[in-house]
């Protein structure tokens, strides 16, 4: 299957999820042990991918990311850039 980027990324929501996750000084490794203990099943690598854009967040994922960051979904989605 051909995943389509954007602005050469698999995801918008990588880069707000880093700034997120390190002004509450959370590492990788802390990030993907709340997701693991909430049932998805992503490790410290996956989570750079995802950060990195070089992975595609499921929508089930991001609702977890979003509680485990204790964030709103939209926040994790707000795009500064241009279209």
């Amino acid at each position: 299957m051909k995943i389509y980027g954007f602005d050469d990324k698999c995801n918008i929501c990588g880069e707000n999820i880093r700034r997120i996750r390190m002004r509450k000084k959370v590492t990788q490794t802390d990030l993907a042990a709340r997701l693991q203990v909430r049932g998805v099943q992503l490790n410290q690598n996956s989570v750079c991918r995802i950060e990195k854009g070089k992975r595609v967040v499921a929508d089930y994922e991001l609702l977890i990311i979003a509680d485990a960051l204790g964030v709103s979904v939209m926040e994790l989605l707000s795009y500064d850039g241009e279209f």
